[in-house]
């Protein structure tokens, strides 16, 4: 037995070839862009790494592989600069992205890993075995001052591509992500040009200037790794919805009707709402137990004036509502996804407004994991067009998000790769309540 232990530890190495930078193909000259209310939280948050898994086969191919990505890479970097860029501050202290010409650009790391196979890697158990994979692991987004803003790691399989990315998330949020991610693939696939350039206006969503004094903590992994051993085990599953069990959770949130004449509950409210009730009924909470419920929104289209929707940087921010356990899970779906509409309703640009004033007046800066009690935390949307993400080898078998800025109760919604309304639900959660949501099958909702 240990010795097939030791055969599967054994192909499952990953062994590092190269490591180059990118930068933009042209002269531009220096750049600065100030951080603003809505990025700097995120300074304290981990880099946010995001992975892509492609079929392919032969050296050759991953060689050219590589080779396409690199000059797409260069291609893109002109219009979105930032990304080859690095964090510094101004005179006064307030956090800015800067990019100059002589700085080193995006880290592309080249790795192999002959033993592994794609399909070892579409399961839907786990970030452990991406770990190798995705780069970054533990690094604070502050460590910015003095690391790239974006690495990216292409790792060889026995049959295809690896392509971890982390992107530091006090420069950019997930719809940023997608518009960077969607613009290279583009490119690789023969566009001449961005077909929607990124909008770096920041100040025109909020022009507070807020110094902040922040440094690193003198080891911040001995910290991570003190808390990781007083912490309960963590386990990250993806639940995979299909259109058919998404239509049926939104149509029996729906079937009791609001008195109040609001509007009928959405698909993400629907679904939001099916899993805090379940995975409470999954963490055995007494019905007096409080539960809190945070969704990272969009607020591009929330303030005032709205932004575009190619708005580069942090536009988001986080709704948090709570409710006693009893009421949730005693009560029909109806009553979850109606706390949630309300909170996400009443999120206007006023409130978002009085958030940042609150903020900027005493700032603090939130790690992850103070998200609140019996947490639900959403990240991520449906909306973002993963599985379009095709460099000119098709379309990613899968897409996932790696072990940073994950605690219990974070949730990771992605489109389906099945397309239409299928939605992959990536859930990280204490074993015990894992193994009973795993095994509850009002949550899984059977079709």
């Amino acid at each position: 037995m240990a010795c097939q232990i030791e055969k599967k530890e054994e192909t499952m190495k990953v062994k590092f070839t190269g490591k180059t930078r990118v930068k933009p193909n042209k002269k531009l000259g220096r750049r600065e862009c100030q951080l603003v209310t809505f990025d700097l939280p995120y300074l304290a948050f981990y880099y946010n790494q995001k992975f892509l898994l492609y079929k392919g086969s032969s050296d050759h191919d991953f060689e050219d592989m590589v080779g396409k990505l690199k000059d797409g890479l260069a291609l893109v970097l002109e219009d979105f600069h930032q990304m080859a860029g690095k964090l510094g501050k101004d005179e006064d202290g307030v956090f800015r992205v800067e990019y100059d010409d002589d700085m080193e650009g995006v880290e592309v790391v080249e790795a192999i890993a002959n033993g592994i196979s794609v399909d070892d890697l579409t399961t839907e158990q786990g970030t452990t075995t991406l770990k190798d994979l995705i780069p970054y692991n533990g690094i604070l987004n502050l460590e910015g001052l003095h690391r790239p803003l974006l690495s990216v790691q292409l790792t060889k399989l026995k049959d295809g591509l690896a392509m971890g990315c982390a992107f530091n998330h006090a420069i950019l949020d997930g719809t940023s992500t997608w518009h960077f991610m969607n613009s290279w693939a583009q490119i690789c696939n023969g566009s001449s040009s961005v077909s929607v350039p990124p909008f770096f206006e920041r100040t025109k969503a909020r022009n507070t200037r807020v110094k902040l004094d922040l440094s690193l903590p003198p080891d911040p992994l001995s910290a991570c790794n003190e808390d990781a051993k007083s912490a309960p085990q963590l386990i990250e599953k993806v639940f995979k919805f299909s259109e058919a069990a998404i239509d049926k959770i939104k149509s029996k949130a729906n079937a009791n009707p609001p008195s109040d004449g609001s509007k009928p509950f959405s698909t993400f409210q629907s679904l939001a709402a099916h899993i805090w009730r379940q995975v409470c009924h999954a963490r055995e909470l007494k019905p007096e137990h409080y539960t809190v419920f945070t969704v990272f929104a969009d607020c591009r289209k929330r303030v005032d004036p709205p932004m575009p929707d190619s708005y580069f940087g942090n536009l988001i921010q986080a709704i948090f509502t709570a409710t006693a356990v009893g009421l949730l899970t005693m009560n029909p779906p109806d009553f979850g996804a109606s706390v949630i509409q309300k909170a996400i309703e009443a999120h206007n640009a006023k409130a978002i407004d009085e958030r940042n004033k609150e903020w900027e007046s005493a700032p603090k800066i939130f790690q992850f994991k103070d998200a609140g009690v019996n947490c639900v935390a959403v990240g991520s949307s449906p909306r973002f067009q993963v599985y379009e993400v095709d460099f000119g080898w098709g379309k990613p078998e899968s897409v996932r998000s790696g072990s940073n800025n994950r605690f219990d109760g974070m949730v990771y919604l992605y489109q389906g790769k099945s397309g239409g309304r299928s939605i992959d639900v990536e859930i990280t959660l204490e074993a015990g309540a894992m193994e009973r949501l795993e095994k509850d099958k009002e949550f899984l909702v059977e079709v």
